[in-house]
Protein backbone atom coordinates (compact mmCIF):
# COMPACT_ATOMS: atom_id res chain seq x y z
CA UNK A 1 0.00 0.00 0.00
CA UNK A 2 1.07 3.32 -0.92
CA UNK A 3 0.16 6.01 1.88
CA UNK A 4 -0.18 9.63 1.43
CA UNK A 5 -1.06 9.41 -2.53
CA UNK A 6 -1.96 12.91 -2.47
CA UNK A 7 1.23 13.96 -1.16
CA UNK A 8 3.07 11.95 -4.14
CA UNK A 9 0.96 13.53 -6.86
CA UNK A 10 1.35 17.44 -5.70
CA UNK A 11 4.89 16.65 -5.49
CA UNK A 12 5.02 15.27 -9.33
CA UNK A 13 3.10 18.45 -10.40
CA UNK A 14 5.46 20.77 -8.13
CA UNK A 15 8.52 18.93 -10.10
CA UNK A 16 7.06 19.22 -13.20
CA UNK A 17 5.97 22.93 -12.93
CA UNK A 18 9.31 23.72 -11.97
CA UNK A 19 11.26 21.86 -14.74
CA UNK A 20 8.69 23.38 -17.28
CA UNK A 21 9.60 27.33 -15.78
CA UNK A 22 13.34 26.44 -15.96
CA UNK A 23 14.77 22.96 -16.83
CA UNK A 24 18.07 23.24 -15.63
CA UNK A 25 16.97 24.12 -11.79
CA UNK A 26 17.15 20.74 -10.74
CA UNK A 27 20.68 20.04 -12.15
CA UNK A 28 22.05 23.57 -10.58
CA UNK A 29 20.24 22.57 -7.03
CA UNK A 30 21.74 18.92 -7.09
CA UNK A 31 25.35 20.74 -7.95
CA UNK A 32 25.80 23.10 -5.32
CA UNK A 33 24.84 24.09 -1.96
CA UNK A 34 25.33 27.84 -1.23
CA UNK A 35 23.18 29.64 0.67
CA UNK A 36 24.21 33.07 2.35
CA UNK A 37 21.87 32.86 5.24
CA UNK A 38 21.33 30.57 8.05
CA UNK A 39 17.57 30.96 9.35
CA UNK A 40 17.47 29.72 12.93
CA UNK A 41 13.40 29.59 12.89
CA UNK A 42 10.07 28.25 14.94
CA UNK A 43 8.84 24.71 13.85
CA UNK A 44 5.48 26.20 13.31
CA UNK A 45 4.11 24.71 10.20
CA UNK A 46 2.81 28.46 9.46
CA UNK A 47 6.39 29.78 9.00
CA UNK A 48 8.26 28.29 6.45
CA UNK A 49 11.83 30.39 6.01
CA UNK A 50 11.83 29.50 2.33
CA UNK A 51 7.88 30.79 1.47
CA UNK A 52 7.90 34.02 3.76
CA UNK A 53 11.59 35.49 2.19
CA UNK A 54 10.77 34.55 -1.70
CA UNK A 55 13.85 32.56 -1.40
CA UNK A 56 14.35 29.18 -3.68
CA UNK A 57 15.37 26.05 -2.67
CA UNK A 58 19.45 26.01 -1.78
CA UNK A 59 19.27 29.94 -1.07
CA UNK A 60 18.84 29.20 2.90
CA UNK A 61 20.04 26.96 5.31
CA UNK A 62 17.50 26.04 8.20
CA UNK A 63 16.89 25.38 11.80
CA UNK A 64 13.97 24.92 13.30
CA UNK A 65 12.48 24.08 16.55
CA UNK A 66 9.71 24.77 19.11
CA UNK A 67 9.88 28.54 20.14
CA UNK A 68 13.51 29.25 17.88
CA UNK A 69 15.12 28.74 20.94
CA UNK A 70 19.23 28.34 20.52
CA UNK A 71 20.71 26.75 23.72
CA UNK A 72 24.45 26.00 24.60
CA UNK A 73 24.13 22.40 24.58
CA UNK A 74 22.08 21.76 21.92
CA UNK A 75 23.93 19.82 19.30
CA UNK A 76 21.73 19.64 16.83
CA UNK A 77 21.17 23.17 16.45
CA UNK A 78 25.19 23.92 17.04
CA UNK A 79 25.68 21.38 14.49
CA UNK A 80 23.73 23.39 12.03
CA UNK A 81 25.50 26.49 13.26
CA UNK A 82 28.86 25.24 12.73
CA UNK A 83 28.34 23.56 9.00
CA UNK A 84 26.66 26.91 8.32
CA UNK A 85 29.39 29.01 9.33
CA UNK A 86 32.55 26.94 9.20
CA UNK A 87 31.95 25.07 5.45
CA UNK A 88 28.91 27.23 3.96
CA UNK A 89 30.54 30.45 4.98
CA UNK A 90 26.90 31.82 5.26
CA UNK A 91 27.46 35.92 5.89
CA UNK A 92 23.86 35.96 8.05
CA UNK A 93 22.55 34.53 10.56
CA UNK A 94 18.63 35.12 11.29
CA UNK A 95 16.80 34.11 14.61
CA UNK A 96 13.48 34.92 13.36
CA UNK A 97 10.27 34.15 15.81
CA UNK A 98 6.85 34.48 15.03
CA UNK A 99 3.92 36.33 16.91
CA UNK A 100 0.90 33.85 18.10
CA UNK A 101 3.60 31.27 18.87
CA UNK A 102 2.20 28.22 21.07
CA UNK A 103 5.61 27.72 23.08
CA UNK A 104 6.10 31.52 23.68
CA UNK A 105 2.22 31.35 25.25
CA UNK A 106 2.93 28.50 27.02
CA UNK A 107 6.00 29.60 28.90
CA UNK A 108 4.29 32.24 29.80
CA UNK A 109 1.37 30.92 31.36
CA UNK A 110 3.68 28.26 32.98
CA UNK A 111 0.71 25.76 32.82
CA UNK A 112 2.90 22.20 33.12
CA UNK A 113 2.18 19.86 29.71
CA UNK A 114 5.14 17.01 29.93
CA UNK A 115 8.75 16.64 28.56
CA UNK A 116 8.25 20.47 26.70
CA UNK A 117 8.41 21.68 30.03
CA UNK A 118 12.00 21.32 29.93
CA UNK A 119 12.95 22.92 27.16
CA UNK A 120 10.14 25.89 27.80
CA UNK A 121 12.21 26.93 30.93
CA UNK A 122 14.67 28.66 28.73
CA UNK A 123 11.29 30.73 27.23
CA UNK A 124 10.29 31.02 31.20
CA UNK A 125 13.57 32.34 32.03
CA UNK A 126 13.41 35.12 29.64
CA UNK A 127 10.09 35.87 30.94
CA UNK A 128 11.23 35.99 34.84
CA UNK A 129 14.12 38.62 33.75
CA UNK A 130 11.42 40.97 32.12
CA UNK A 131 8.32 40.43 34.84
CA UNK A 132 8.38 43.89 35.62
CA UNK A 133 8.02 45.32 32.08
CA UNK A 134 5.43 42.47 31.47
CA UNK A 135 3.42 43.04 34.28
CA UNK A 136 3.10 46.26 33.12
CA UNK A 137 1.74 45.57 29.86
CA UNK A 138 -2.29 45.98 29.62
CA UNK A 139 -3.33 42.70 28.70
CA UNK A 140 -2.25 39.05 27.89
CA UNK A 141 -2.08 39.55 24.10
CA UNK A 142 0.26 42.54 24.82
CA UNK A 143 2.40 40.51 27.22
CA UNK A 144 2.57 37.70 24.74
CA UNK A 145 3.50 39.55 22.06
CA UNK A 146 5.63 41.62 23.61
CA UNK A 147 7.64 37.51 24.86
CA UNK A 148 7.56 36.41 21.64
CA UNK A 149 9.93 39.41 21.00
CA UNK A 150 11.90 39.36 23.93
CA UNK A 151 12.72 35.47 23.34
CA UNK A 152 14.30 36.45 19.89
CA UNK A 153 16.26 39.08 21.48
CA UNK A 154 17.47 36.54 24.08
CA UNK A 155 18.13 33.92 21.33
CA UNK A 156 20.44 36.18 19.42
CA UNK A 157 22.48 36.57 22.28
CA UNK A 158 22.61 33.22 22.88
CA UNK A 159 23.78 32.36 19.10
CA UNK A 160 26.50 35.44 20.00
CA UNK A 161 28.31 33.84 22.59
CA UNK A 162 28.66 30.60 20.97
CA UNK A 163 32.01 29.49 20.34
CA UNK A 164 31.56 28.54 16.76
CA UNK A 165 30.43 32.81 16.10
CA UNK A 166 32.91 34.17 18.39
CA UNK A 167 35.41 32.18 16.73
CA UNK A 168 34.34 33.58 13.31
CA UNK A 169 34.35 36.97 14.69
CA UNK A 170 37.76 36.57 15.85
CA UNK A 171 39.34 35.51 12.37
CA UNK A 172 37.29 38.45 10.80
CA UNK A 173 34.86 36.63 8.76
CA UNK A 174 32.02 38.61 8.00
CA UNK A 175 29.09 37.73 9.63
CA UNK A 176 25.73 39.68 10.78
CA UNK A 177 23.51 38.21 13.45
CA UNK A 178 19.66 39.49 12.58
CA UNK A 179 16.35 39.45 15.43
CA UNK A 180 13.35 38.86 13.29
CA UNK A 181 9.45 38.63 13.69
CA UNK A 182 7.04 37.45 11.69
CA UNK A 183 3.23 38.16 11.68
CA UNK A 184 0.81 35.45 11.05
CA UNK A 185 -1.80 37.69 10.41
CA UNK A 186 -0.24 39.88 7.50
CA UNK A 187 2.56 37.64 6.89
CA UNK A 188 5.43 40.58 6.88
CA UNK A 189 9.07 40.63 9.06
CA UNK A 190 10.18 42.96 11.01
CA UNK A 191 13.53 43.70 12.28
CA UNK A 192 13.98 43.77 15.92
CA UNK A 193 16.94 46.37 15.49
CA UNK A 194 18.88 43.64 17.30
CA UNK A 195 21.95 43.10 14.94
CA UNK A 196 25.14 42.29 15.84
CA UNK A 197 28.13 42.32 13.68
CA UNK A 198 31.65 41.98 16.05
CA UNK A 199 31.93 40.52 19.76
CA UNK A 200 31.90 43.96 21.57
CA UNK A 201 29.03 45.08 21.18
CA UNK A 202 26.74 42.59 21.83
CA UNK A 203 25.25 43.21 25.35
CA UNK A 204 25.28 47.49 24.52
CA UNK A 205 23.25 46.69 20.97
CA UNK A 206 20.94 43.86 23.03
CA UNK A 207 20.06 46.01 25.21
CA UNK A 208 19.55 49.30 23.22
CA UNK A 209 16.82 47.24 21.00
CA UNK A 210 15.17 45.49 24.50
CA UNK A 211 14.82 49.54 25.28
CA UNK A 212 13.36 50.18 22.28
CA UNK A 213 10.88 47.66 22.58
CA UNK A 214 10.09 48.35 25.99
CA UNK A 215 9.46 51.86 24.87
CA UNK A 216 7.19 50.99 21.66
CA UNK A 217 4.97 48.85 24.44
CA UNK A 218 4.88 51.45 27.15
CA UNK A 219 5.22 54.17 24.75
CA UNK A 220 7.61 56.02 26.55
Amino acid sequence: MKYLPEVFRANARWANDVCKADPDFFARLAGLQDPDYLWIGCSDSRVPANQITGMQPGEVFVHRNIANVVVHTDLNCLSVMQYAIDVLQVSHIIVCGHYGCGGVRAALEGAPLGLIDNWLRHIQDVRDRHSDFLAALPDSTARWRALCELNVLDQVRNVARTTLVGDAWKRQQPLLLHAWIYGLEDGLLQDLQGSLSRDDDVDASLAHAVAKLRGRYLKT
